[in-house]
């Protein structure tokens, strides 16, 4: 026992203290009693459960109360009526216990209930050696429960599952080692198991986290849905080699569609997954996976490679496969390396056999090994980088340049006496293409800053130097191999912050204003004799409002005399330094006409951009709007507007609206959901529509139930792919928690889809010891 006294920790051992109800004890001598009410007196409470005070299990102390006790000293205890045994970590009641010390061993008869840390099993008879957890219980009913050892890199953080059942006999086989006979098991909470395993035999192996059955039948609302004379699976969902649940559903491009995965559980930090697909419109394809990963090494890495391949298609009559590894690996203090290579069959392979948007939308597939080295103050980068490019007969797409290969060199200084800062950035790149010019890119960027800044202003005046040099071949005659250009670059950053206090749906916030203004000055280099190898016109938006070159890449410098004008408004919590809320809004003003463009590219005639405005934030409780309005004042008209709004008040409960509109291109609203119905009833749903082409997008409705200990789901979902066709699939799903999955698997299209969907299974505290 222990006691905590002023701060000092007195530790007292027991072997064994028996106590017995005697109503006519005698009363303690007057003058002892006064003695012992002239001391401190310890406030002590009666508690079921001790402080363990070492790891050392034969140390701990043993205490039985009982109606009626006797026995034999270190030898022989014998307890009857209302027994209870206490122990650091456990506790045994029932009608009548032996108990041996010399052996510590005891047998227990009549409703036996015995807790031990987080377990509990009741039974009428049981027989145990305490310390080495050695002996059998006679009909129990157990409720077990183990912490994960997430003892993988590969693993991720697991909640604890309590398995709980019944069975005709108990073994005890060391600590964490149970057989049971005639057993049920589930993870489900006693009375109402919707789900058990049926087994003639069952083992439990907590230090393994394995579940090894024989004659096994899966029971589901007391109907059997799957028989097998020998199962075994993991507890606590810890990886183990086997079968996985097989998956099912069907699409329209491959009809029905069934997958029996395998998963080969190598080594702690090694795995590889094993998957025959069977569709019935075009035949078996084999997918497999496998990864692989050092973190803690001197040299750590990680790899993930994924392959399919289908042997003649029984619609196409061709063999079709697809393959995708991605290694990433730290060769040496600052240098790391990746290899990320990507390929298809042919150029319809995702469009007929995924059907995830994401995929089936892909055009180029990259290919690519990478050096990186980092220094204190500067970086370089040698990559070759290429591309699979499938093409959509409907909608054909020019090939990208190959880079082989390409060295990048960035530095900075921003230490340099005088408060000055240097910045450098250089390129050296060799492109390749099948149809098009080909040659190098040699390109050097020196700047040089002086930041001036104070709590409350700042100005940052900048010079450079851009520098390109090419050789080229395949050039149109009269057009020379070797190009050269130099430009300079001048600009000047500068803003204001003001705050002040404000009262805002009831709370005292911050706002700030902050007023900034960005001028540049670049002049006018004749470029058009430059082929474009990767450069194109950027995205006008408010990171680009700020950027010297209104061009990506480094094929044209863009000539400027112009200046951006934006303010931004922000709400802040004071107490936390929060962003609530964010507002913005800013233009381009032009001094003069444009002169550089690239081939196709229309010359800018307004004298100013359009207008930016966004907006974004929690408007009200739970409720967040992300806004962006771009606004043409010579056309007055909107020419991009994007909306977004979340409602989430609680977790498993989101709404989505959203709309999209560029003008003459894109006109789409896209409206989601997860909400909860009645019962345990889920729905869930997406609906993306373009109105500019009249059609379905992207579409799902579907329905989950939660019962608590499992979960239902199905899904159907729409899909426009690529080629302009549509594909439909059917996804139905049954989750027996800690033990497996059936069916098809949408959870990552659900979260895909739905901004902000939760699962409705995260594992939850579970109260199991009031069921007994």
């Amino acid at each position: 026992m222990q006691f905590r006294v002023r701060g000092h920790l007195v530790w007292g051992f027991l072997f064994v203290a028996v106590s017995a109800a005697a109503a006519d004890d005698p009363p303690p001598p007057e003058s002892a009693a006064a003695a012992t009410n002239d001391l401190p007196q310890p406030a002590l409470k009666l508690s079921r459960e001790l402080t363990p005070p070492s790891d050392d299990e034969g140390g701990r102390a043993t205490f039985i109360s009982a109606d009626r006790i006797s026995g034999r000293e270190d030898i022989e205890t014998v307890a009857e009526g209302n027994v209870e045994m206490r122990r650091v970590g456990s506790t045994l009641t029932a009608d009548h216990l032996t108990y041996w010390p010399v052996e510590d061993e005891l047998e227990a008869v009549g409703n036996v209930r015995l807790t031990k840390k987080a377990d509990l099993m009741t039974g009428p008879h049981l027989r145990l050696k305490m310390k080495d957890s050695l002996g059998f219980f006679e009909q129990p009913y157990y409720a077990i429960k183990r912490l994960p050892k997430n003892d993988s890199p590969l693993a991720l953080p697991r909640e604890p599952l309590t398995a709980t059942g019944d069975a005709s006999r108990l073994d005890f086989e060391g600590e964490g080692h149970y057989r049971l006979s005639s057993a049920t098991y589930s993870t489900c909470p006693p009375p109402n198991r919707d789900w058990y395993v049926r087994a003639d035999e069952l083992r439990l192996d907590y230090d393994r986290e394995v579940g090894q059955a024989s004659s096994v039948t899966v029971m589901f609302k007391d109907t059997p849905i799957l028989y097998s004379p020998w199962l075994s699976f993991s507890l606590n969902n810890q990886r183990k080699s086997g079968l996985l649940a097989p998956t099912f559903g069907s699409t329209s491009t491959s009809g029905l569609d069934f997958t029996l995965p395998w998963y080969w559980n190598i080594a702690p930090d090694m795995d590889a997954t094993i998957s025959p697909r069977l569709m019935t419109k075009r035949g078996l394809q084999i997918n497999g996976e496998f990864r692989y990963l050092e973190p803690n090494g001197t040299t750590p890495f990680q790899n993930q490679a994924h392959f399919e391949f289908l042997p003649n298609d029984n619609i196409t009559g061709r063999n079709r496969s697809a393959y995708s590894i991605i290694h990433n690996q730290v060769l040496a203090p600052g240098l790391t390396g990746l290899v990320n290579l990507n390929g298809a069959s042919d150029d319809t392979y995702f469009t007929d056999l995924s059907s995830r948007l994401s995929v089936t939308s892909q055009t180029n597939l990259l290919r690519q090994g990478m050096l990186a080295y980092g220094g204190s103050w500067y970086t370089a980068t040698l990559q070759a980088l290429r591309y699979q490019t499938l093409q959509d007969p409907s909608v054909p797409v020019g090939i990208p340049y190959y880079m082989l290969p390409q060295l990048l060199v960035t530095a900075a200084r921003p230490d340099l006496p005088a408060g000055l800062a240097f910045n450098f950035s250089g390129e050296y790149v060799d492109f390749g293409h099948p149809t098009l010019v080909r040659g190098t890119r040699m390109m050097a960027y020196p700047q040089m800053s002086l930041p001036l800044q104070t709590s409350a202003f700042f100005l940052t005046p900048k010079i450079g130097l851009h520098v390109t040099r090419y050789n080229l071949q395949d050039q149109a005659p009269g057009v020379p191999d070797q190009l050269s250009r130099q430009v300079p670059i001048f600009s000047i950053d500068s803003g204001v912050v003001m705050e002040r206090d404000v009262n805002w749906q009831g709370r005292s916030l911050t706002q700030t204003l902050e007023p900034r203004l960005y001028y540049v000055k670049i002049p006018n280099r004749d470029q058009s004799r430059i082929p474009v190898f990767d450069s194109g016109v950027a995205d006008f938006n408010f990171a680009q409002m700020f950027s010297e070159n209104r061009y990506v890449g480094n094929d044209r410098i863009g000539d400027a005399n112009q200046i951006t004008a934006a303010a931004v408004s922000r709400l802040i919590d004071p107490a936390t330094g929060g962003e609530l809320v964010r507002g913005a809004v800013g233009q381009r003003f032009y001094f003069n006409s444009q002169q550089v463009t690239l081939p196709g590219e229309a010359i800018r005639t307004n004298s100013r951009t359009d207008l930016l405005a966004t907006f974004s934030g929690q408007v009200m409780p739970r409720t967040y709007l992300d806004a962006g309005w771009q606004y043409s004042p010579s056309l007055h008209r909107t020419q991009i507007a994007n909306v977004g709004a979340r409602y989430q008040p609680e977790i498993n409960k989101v709404l989505n609206a959203g709309y999209r509109l560029t003008r003459d291109q894109i006109k789409q609203i896209d409206l989601s959901a997860q909400w909860p119905l009645f019962g345990g009833w889920y729905a869930v749903a997406r609906y993306n529509y373009s109105i500019q082409d009249r059609k379905l997008i992207e579409g799902l409705g579907g329905l989950e139930y939660d019962g608590g200990c499992w979960v239902a789901r199905i899904v159907l979902h729409r899909l426009a792919t690529q080629t302009g066709s549509s594909t439909s699939a059917i996804f139905f799903q049954l989750e027996l928690n800690g033990l497996a999955r059936i069916g098809s698997n949408p959870i990552e299209m659900l979260k895909r889809n739905i901004p902000g969907y939760g699962v409705i299974n995260q594992p939850t505290a579970d109260p199991i010891f009031g069921a007994y």
